[in-house]
């Protein structure tokens, strides 16, 4: 007879480890549950439940952090979110790819995004792309919090590669209905986390306050809008900014536009994210919003269905063609920037060479921060006792070329280990003997 498969531990403790605690790394040991996909307040696990772990990993010394969360993603493992299959059993399969692949990246929790498309395509593919909390495997990798609808209600004078001809404005919120469809954005388990629009076309600021009270963030972007319409936006409830500096009317001394709001008092600006690629913004431009409002920077990867592809050149979703080259996208006959295919700790990488940012507070910016942007704070993007237990086991190398640079070595998804770069040859894990006489 085949023996049967093992199943995971239960109990795990990590130990000599930093882990990110505020601003700062610190050395403390950690322990979760696979059974309950939760982190255990340890000293209660050990001396109040008398709990001895089934498996202890002595981590060396390296780095332990939240899984890593991306809020921008189009695509990835050459699949578009944005491109209905012939049958939802096909797209379901595509997303399932995407997941494992974005799990091997560091990624355990993300939104799908949506360039602006038709009402048809929405009503197609948003139904899978809802938040999978409650039914999510820890093999399924990645994931979802719920889609991320960037457009149609954007500027055309700052639509990027957003196809012009699909471009609406809403008047009524009866146009936003009509657009995503009821259950996608106001049905009880509506798979609509966040929307990206302009609020300067057509009556969209009226509709901002509708959307909020439905718990769906509002972000400003693809946006020609003043400094007067942007903070008009944030007093009716926006609460984030997609990819500040990108397919924005630019800073002026006299209207500085969106990037304004960086300079309101701490209790009314908004979160932001920003693509640390190298590619879509100089690294001052980095600086300089981290230094004006540095709990708000939210790093994104804005990545393509190209990710991890070799270059060349990719038909896109309306018939236009883009071009990889390295980690540059563009859209075939102009200069346009076309996204991204960098990976998130990349991103994380490049911020902190660029800035003064701690690794902790680099590492906050794709964990903590927009959890706390999704109000999913003490579940997501935290080691606090009682949160999932999703996490990436970090090693802090010296890169000869890049500089600093951290490496994923381990991913955990709800208490299991779901991938693994070392091979068992840097990680020693101890069960049996050991594992029966812990020490907290």
């Amino acid at each position: 007879m085949p023996g049967k498969t093992a199943s995971p531990p239960r109990i795990t403790k990590f130990t000599n480890c930093r882990i990110v605690k505020g601003k700062e790394l610190i050395e403390q040991d950690l322990w979760i549950d696979s059974l309950s996909g939760k982190i255990l307040k340890d000293q209660e696990a050990f001396y109040g439940l008398h709990l001895s772990p089934d498996e202890v990993i002595d981590l060396g010394g390296r780095i332990l952090a939240p899984g890593l969360i991306d809020v921008q993603l189009n695509g990835a493992q050459g699949f578009d979110f944005s491109v209905p299959q012939p049958s939802r059993e096909e797209y379901d399969e595509g997303l399932r790819l995407v997941n494992k692949g974005l799990a091997r990246t560091g990624v355990t929790s993300y939104l799908p995004t949506l360039v602006s498309s038709t009402a048809e395509v929405y009503h197609k593919v948003l139904p899978s792309l809802g938040p999978s909390a409650g039914h999510h495997r820890p093999e399924d990798g990645a994931e979802s919090l719920g889609a991320h609808v960037e457009g149609p209600f954007i500027s055309s004078g700052r639509n990027g590669i957003h196809k012009t001809d699909v471009l609406r404005a809403a008047n009524t919120f009866e146009d936003l209905v009509e657009c995503y469809g009821n259950e996608n954005l106001l049905g009880a388990s509506k798979p609509i986390r966040m929307i990206t629009a302009a609020p300067e076309v057509g009556n969209m600021t009226a509709n901002i306050s509708a959307l909020a009270n439905s718990g769906i963030v509002y972000s400003i972007g693809h946006s020609d809008a003043t400094y007067e319409q942007a903070l008009a936006a944030t007093e009716q409830g926006a609460t984030m900014i997609t990819h500040l500096f990108n397919a924005m009317r630019p800073f002026n001394h006299r209207n500085p536009g969106v990037f304004g709001l960086m300079g309101q008092s701490e209790r009314r600006r908004p979160f932001y994210g920003v693509i640390a690629d190298g590619i879509h913004l100089h690294a001052t431009s980095i600086k300089i919003a981290y230094n004006a409002h540095p709990d708000g920077l939210i790093l994104v990867t804005d990545a393509m269905k190209l990710c991890g592809l070799p270059d060349g050149v990719y038909e896109w979703t309306n018939g236009e063609r883009i071009i990889k080259t390295g980690a540059r996208l563009t859209l075939e006959g102009s200069d346009k920037i076309a996204g991204s295919s960098a990976t998130l700790i990349e991103c994380v990488n490049n911020f902190r060479r660029w800035s003064r940012a701690s690794t902790a507070e680099a590492l906050n910016a794709v964990t903590a921060t927009p959890a706390r942007m999704l109000g999913l704070q003490g579940i997501k993007g935290t080691l606090e006792s009682g949160a999932d237990a999703d996490l990436i086991v970090l090693d802090d190398i010296l890169d000869p070329y890049s500089g600093p640079t951290l490496t994923i070595d381990q991913v955990w998804k709800l208490g299991v280990k779901i991938h693994d770069t070392e091979k068992g040859t840097a990680a020693s894990a101890s069960n049996g003997a050991n594992a029966s006489t812990p020490t907290p």
